[in-house]
């Protein structure tokens, strides 16, 4: 449908959508353009604040709707905090952005990044959201370089990006740490002049504070903008006083998401990211595996008289076994039942915690695939370990040389859906 706002008036497009701008001239933040497609995804809404008087040629998906209202929904304390960065002298300046989800962070640095490249300067995004990750895959924290205005950060490809394996820190804190440490190091190689830094939206209780407070102080940014919706932040904002901190305001206009539409918007993430994938066989002896304990991927030849013993105290022959330090992991198929009294045995005799699990535990779960030397090559799904010939199925579009393949806690069925991962695995991992 045809739709023609007068100035000084906002489109409101939530997605599904495509809008085409026909005629005038718009701005979605930051970005000005007079003529242009824009794809709006499921669970996202979009501004078009009106320049000048202007048509748009508007497709609506499924419980996607238009509406229009007067003024900018931009509020005034984003062009303030542009103006602040912008003072910053020292060069790459880094500006970290914290707030509530759904407060309007990654829109405020689409409009930072739009803004700033008016004078053309280098501009890193380092995206440390694992559960709403825009620049890379779900799971992972990512960067990339901005060379030019763009509406929707989705629609970059990542430079490269460190695999956490959960959706939120809450479960990884350190090791997301680690990732955006790594990743802010290896942008600062590339002389950057700014370097905008999206966070998640975890802010409240203990840990969460903590998180947040760990990462600005391995970050050391110039500037951290917090966009303060109430009063849920002031525990954090108190934590990290010592830095330049600049509150901002959230947009009236923001749209709020539920854990479905969130999960829904982190599925088309990993379509994005395992388009063109195919079904690849590798021997399990052709890689390392991280993280992957718990699925007793790694084999630990002992001696046939171990196995002997094993086998004579269960009564029955597992698929495989391997053995660490203080456990023994034990693979059966199809989910056989195991008497306690059995496993209490054979944990007597080994003086070892005796772990089951089963073939199928494996199939479904989210994997990152890294070359020799420890690069990022993409992501990918177990659909299957063979261990009787020590063979791993993964759907991957990596083609390149594999030599680390990194589990993740992530289970998606064969449409990307994600599935609840096993709590009882959890535990057993621990």
């Amino acid at each position: 449908m045809n739709i023609t706002v007068n100035a000084k008036k906002t489109l409101l497009v939530d997605g599904p959508a495509s809008v085409t701008v026909t005629s005038g001239r718009v701005e979605v933040f930051g970005y000005v353009m007079d003529k242009g497609k824009v794809i709006i995804r499921d669970g996202k809404r979009m501004p078009f604040t009106v320049l000048e008087n202007a048509t748009f040629d508007v497709s609506l998906g499924e419980n996607a709707c238009v509406e229009e209202v007067e003024g900018s929904t931009i509020p005034e304390s984003w062009e303030k905090a542009f103006e602040e960065l912008c003072s910053i002298k020292s060069r790459p300046a880094v500006a970290m952005i914290i707030g509530a989800p759904d407060s309007g962070k990654t829109s405020f640095c689409t409009y930072l990044i739009n803004r700033l490249l008016a004078s053309k300067p280098k501009i890193a995004i380092l995206d440390g959201d694992l559960g709403q990750s825009d620049i890379g895959p779900p799971c992972t924290v990512s960067y990339t370089f901005v060379s030019k205005p763009i509406a929707d950060l989705f629609n970059l490809e990542s430079e490269n990006a460190f695999f956490v394996g959960v959706t939120s820190p809450s479960k990884a804190m350190e090791k997301t740490i680690q990732g955006l440490t790594l990743l802010r190091d290896e942008i600062l190689q590339k002389s950057p002049d700014f370097i905008i830094v999206n966070t998640d939206g975890w802010i409240e209780g203990e840990d969460a504070i903590k998180y947040k407070a760990q990462l600005a102080e391995r970050l050391f940014p110039n500037i951290i903008f917090a966009i303060q919706q109430d009063e849920r932040l002031n525990p954090l904002l108190d934590m990290i006083r010592v830095y330049r901190v600049l509150t901002i305001d959230s947009p009236n206009a923001i749209k709020q998401r539920s854990r479905e539409k969130r999960r829904s918007l982190r599925e088309l993430g990993y379509l994005k990211y395992l388009k063109n994938a195919k079904v690849q066989s590798i021997p399990l002896s052709w890689v390392r595996i991280e993280n992957g304990e718990h699925l007793a991927l790694a084999r630990n030849f002992t001696d046939s008289r171990r196995e002997r013993e094993i086998n004579e105290l269960l009564k029955i022959k597992p698929l495989h076994f391997a053995e660490s330090t203080d456990k023994l992991l034990l693979v059966f198929g199809g989910n056989r039942h195991i008497p306690e009294e059995d496993l209490r045995k054979l944990e007597e005799a080994f003086g070892k915690k005796a772990v089951v699990i089963f073939d199928e535990e494996a199939e479904g779960l989210l994997i990152a695939l890294y070359n020799s030397g420890n690069k990022f090559l993409g992501v990918g799904v177990i659909r299957e370990v063979d261990y009787r010939r020590k063979v791993m199925k993964i759907c991957t579009p990596v083609s390149g040389s594999i030599s680390t393949v990194k589990i993740g806690k992530v289970r998606l069925d064969k449409n990307l859906r994600e599935h609840p991962f096993s709590e009882e695995l959890i535990k057993q991992e621990s």
